[in-house]
Parts: C-alpha cells; structure tokens; sequence
C-alpha cells in the first residue's frame, strides 16, 4: 500500500505515520518543513511543498493508492485552498480513496435537523471560521465521485491510546465530549482497509 500522507507533522497526522511505518506501508508524507519529522524509515520518502501549491501536489501523489490528510486549518485557508487541488491530482493520478480529519462541527446537529453542529446551538465555539474551513472540505468531496471518508473527532487533547470509542455515521455519539489524538489517528488509520464510512462522515468520541 503506498499512502499519500498530508499533515504528518501534526497531531494526529505524526501518530498515523507511525502506524503507517509499523505496517510496513510505502508513505509519501508532503510538507512543509521535512526538518520536523525524525522518523528513519526505508518505506517513508519525505517532500518537501504545500498542499496548497497545485505542483507539488500532483508531484506527491504519483503512484499513490490512497491519500490521507491530517491537515489543519492552521488559522489560514489551507483547507479551502487545498481541497480542490488535492481532488483533481487524485483524478489525474486514478486514485480512488481519502480520508480527511475533519472537526465534529461539521456533523449534523441532533437538537436542530437540517442544520450542522457548528450552525446550531451544540456548539460551544466563539468562532466558526475553523468549522468553515472543514465545511468546505466536506461539500468538496461531497460533490466528487471519490471514495471518501471524513473523521469528525470532538474535543481532542492528547491522552493516551485506549482503543475502546465510540464512532456514528453523521453525527457524534452521544454524550461524547472528547477523543484522544492518538485513538482518533488510529480509527483514522483503520479507515484504509475499512469500507464502512465510504461517503460518509464518522462522528468519534468517548
């Protein structure tokens, strides 16, 4: 399997290459500053560019079965830039599936139908403009004919891994408050191989 890995410095991008390697996957990870990942592996091949740069994009795909981003919206229009970017190479390059880390705003509402949680009064953020970013992701890949797959986690400190959570298809389980990075990189990871969130958004939590 050779992975197309975007976001792998983060914090949860970093933990699923670290599955990723201990699999013995082939991972391309692109981004921008090769200096942050430490990690020595004869199956990993860092490049250095932006997911927002159209040419380094269709550089990193190249041979790519599958692509996941960990990519945040790191206070700018990453996500909204990327998006459209990332969906044509994977069309140029016929690859087929995607999983992308999204935030549990972008689920749908369970207190007020036809809404998502960022729009209605689940929401406890003084600001959407993150939820946006991942909105527009997920009306992307919506409106594609990929294989794709969305990971909503809440509430997201580091914690530890347990292996034991709770995951929905389009909205979050109930009662659920928080996620670990590292269980959320994990289920993230398993969605790979796993046909069961295909176009779908998985809602996980505690």
């Amino acid at each position: 399997m050779h992975i197309l890995l975007l976001g792998a410095t983060g914090r949860v991008g970093s933990h699923i290459l670290t599955h990723a390697l201990r699999d013995k996957n082939s991972v391309t990870a692109l981004v921008r500053s090769p200096e942050k990942i430490q990690t020595k592996d004869e199956n990993l091949t860092v490049v250095e560019g932006n997911a927002r740069n159209k040419a380094d994009i269709i550089q990193s795909m190249h041979g790519a079965d599958v692509v996941v981003s960990a990519l945040s919206t790191d206070k700018t229009t990453t996500l909204t830039d990327s998006i459209p970017k990332i969906i044509n190479a994977m069309k140029h390059e016929d690859v087929k599936r995607i999983i992308t880390i999204g935030t549990a705003g972008i689920l749908n509402s369970r207190t007020e139908p036809g809404v998502l949680r960022y729009q209605s009064n689940e929401s406890k953020r003084s600001t959407t403009r993150a939820a946006e970013e991942h909105h527009s992701v997920y009306e992307h890949l919506a409106q594609s004919e990929l294989e794709w797959t969305i990971v909503c986690p809440t509430y997201l400190p580091d914690g530890e891994h347990t292996g034991q959570y709770r995951t929905e298809h389009d909205v979050l389980p109930k009662s659920g408050t928080k996620i670990s990075v590292q269980d959320t990189a994990e289920f993230t990871y398993s969605q790979i191989e796993s046909k069961a969130y295909i176009k779908s958004r998985a809602g996980i939590a505690y």
